[in-house]
């Protein structure tokens, strides 16, 4: 299979067992004369008559003549023709390049937008600007490089810049750690090497090693849990599963806690501050997914909350990232009420596992709310476990 340069159509392969036909048909300004879909812009090396497989197909696999379409109008067209098998592999590979490509753009212009020259150190002299925040060629000022340089990296080319460079965007965008890393992390998955390999299925959420599960059992006084980087919660302690009021039980896990907050209702009553906690896990899903572009199951569960949640689909678009090291969280419990803790994050690489520690202040009202629930909890699980007496006393007739 090999190409035919002297063929009007801009590119044309032919082979015995199949064909891939790409057409790109541009009607500039001016351009008065649409062709069919079969022949596009002439190839600039030369050539006057379109080659056989093409002159024989005007309509190529019953696309309709398009010499009626619009004449005179401006912009671009590209339809492809798929003739024979095309390799799921190299399909995907395409796919994943616009999207990450489409992540960068979208990641950099929203950080350039909320910058304003004078937050840049800029002046801006009143004149009246058409962009929302910093211009393009501004940024590429405060960075050091080019504006044509600096365009190509903000239209999703990352592949081959220079880790100097990097940190040039990411201190002209006053980006804070989390989005710097984001930035690293999406030009590591950007280049050519990793676009190659495919998107690789992690395994399920399995339960966490016998000396996890005994750190997490012996913190009696600390509500605790272990997730994944998903937010795939695989275990908790008893205080924990108490503190969640029964979400947490261990019938119930694995529990992704992406899907209990945007999918499920009853999670509003528990985080009081539901919107910070939607903002911090949109935030949280985003790094990882920059992180680990080929993980499909991270893949698939963005996909599900984009198209059963609104509110995800809304942070989604705001492109914010979030590192979940330490956050302060109101919850509502059954049986303290509402308690103000601080979740604390433990990370454990060795199984690509993360801990979540919630404590209280000492002296604070909410250390005597989580004494309470330890003793509650304690109370529940030794009359769960002693024998009732009516039942070990013999039967009289």
């Amino acid at each position: 299979m090999g190409y035919n340069l002297k063929c009007p159509v801009r590119w044309c392969r032919h082979g015995t067992n199949g064909a891939v036909i790409v057409l790109d048909r541009r009607l500039r300004r001016g351009n008065t004369g649409p062709r069919r879909a079969s022949c596009s812009a002439a190839d600039p090396r030369g050539g006057s008559a379109p080659c056989a497989p093409c002159r024989d197909r005007p309509g190529v696999l019953g696309l309709p003549d398009q010499s009626s379409a619009p004449r005179g109008r401006a912009g671009g067209l590209l339809i492809r023709v798929l003739t024979g098998p095309v390799s799921a592999a190299a399909w995907g590979r395409s796919v994943e390049d616009v999207d990450r490509h489409k992540d960068i753009q979208e990641f950099l212009t929203s950080r350039r937008a909320r910058l304003t020259p004078e937050q840049a150190g800029l002046a801006s002299f009143g004149d009246k600007r058409r962009v929302t925040g910093l211009r393009r060629e501004e940024v590429a000022m405060l960075a050091g490089v080019s504006m044509d340089y600096y365009a190509r990296l903000e239209r999703g080319h990352l592949a081959g810049a220079s880790e100097s460079v990097l940190e040039a965007v990411a201190r002209a965008l006053q980006l804070d750690e989390a989005e710097r890393q984001h930035l690293l992390d999406l030009a590591r998955n950007s280049e050519t090497t990793m676009s190659r390999r495919p998107r690789r299925p992690k395994p399920a959420a399995a339960a966490p090693r016998p000396a996890v599960m005994a750190i997490l059992t012996g913190m009696t006084g600390i509500p605790a849990y272990v997730r994944t980087p998903r937010m795939e919660i695989v275990a908790a302690n008893e205080l924990c599963q108490a503190l969640y009021g029964g979400a947490l039980d261990d019938e119930r896990l694995p529990l992704n806690l992406a899907r209990y907050v945007f999918l499920d209702p009853h999670s509003r009553g528990f985080f009081m501050d539901w919107e910070v906690v939607a903002d911090d896990l949109a935030g949280a899903l985003r790094v990882q997914a920059g992180r680990d572009q080929r993980d499909r199951a991270l893949s698939d569960l963005i996909g599900e909350l984009s198209t059963r949640s609104d509110e995800f689909v809304a942070r989604w678009a705001r492109q914010n990232v979030r590192l979940h090291r330490t956050a302060r969280k109101q919850l509502h419990n059954r049986v303290v009420g509402d308690i103000e803790l601080t979740g604390n994050a433990l990370e454990l690489p060795d199984d690509d596992l993360i801990m979540i520690a919630y404590t209280a202040d000492p002296g604070s009202r909410a250390e005597d709310q989580l004494k309470l629930l330890t003793t509650w909890t304690a109370s529940q699980g030794s009359a769960t476990a002693r024998p009732d007496p009516a039942q070990l006393s013999p039967h009289h007739d």
